[in-house]
């Protein structure tokens, strides 16, 4: 019996790295860092229960991500995004998710609608009851994921991935702003409806409508005065 390439491939195991990485990712997506707080490594190294070393390669990959910035005198920070950056990463998020709905609307399994469907109904019951910010990152985390998932595009999962990572350095501020969650669950429901009746095209213009209106919501909050930290 001869063996494959697969057979020979040794289950890859979650290097300490990557673990530290994910939780620290987590935290920042999370809202648990703020924008512009200080990343200390002594605090970090505590928490977490790793070394320094693991903290440092940790921040250099999120820094690469765009996550974590490095200032002169104040060592790593949240990083912060200007109102030109988020033109740029809002412009660039209408293209790609519109394709995303495109291509779902044409390619979706059964099982990917689902998916969006329990997802659209996820963020319904959370604007109708209320509940924490985590919460909320976390359904709107799912939406975007079951969007992904059913345009069944790799390379769309790899350039979205980076934008929503720096998208939800905004997402809860800008969520918090009166009106915005019962728009935005809205704008969802039309994405979705278009999804599921198969019609790219209104699937595109749907997704592209709410990242006009997420840009306005964003630009918004950063036109506001910030705290100093």
């Amino acid at each position: 019996m001869s063996l494959t390439e697969e057979d020979l491939r040794a289950p890859r195991a979650i290097t300490l790295r990557e673990h530290v990485e994910a939780r620290l990712r987590n935290a920042i997506v999370s809202g648990r860092f703020k924008p512009g707080e200080r990343l200390i490594e002594r605090q970090l190294c505590e928490l977490m229960a790793v070394s320094r070393p693991s903290i440092r390669e940790a921040m250099r990959q999120l820094e690469a991500e765009g996550l974590v910035t490095t200032q002169h005198h104040r060592g790593p920070t949240v990083s912060t995004i200007t109102a030109d950056e988020a033109r740029q990463l809002y412009a660039v998020r209408s293209v790609l998710e519109g394709l995303a709905g495109e291509q779902f609307a044409v390619r979706g399994t059964e099982a990917d609608r689902r998916a969006l469907t329990n997802a659209t109904k996820a963020l319904a019951r959370w604007v109708d009851k209320g509940g924490d910010e985590t919460e909320l990152i976390t359904i709107k985390t799912q939406f975007y994921n079951a969007l992904i998932d059913g345009a069944g595009n790799i390379f769309l999962r790899q350039m979205l991935t980076v934008i929503h990572n720096r998208v939800t350095l905004l997402r809860v501020t800008s969520m918090s702003r009166p009106g915005r969650m019962a728009q935005s669950l809205a704008e969802i429901r039309e994405i979705h409806a278009a999804i599921l009746a198969r019609d790219p095209v209104a699937a595109r213009a749907a997704c592209e409508r709410h990242i006009a209106a997420a840009t306005t919501a964003a630009l918004a909050v950063l036109d506001e005065p910030q705290p100093e930290r």
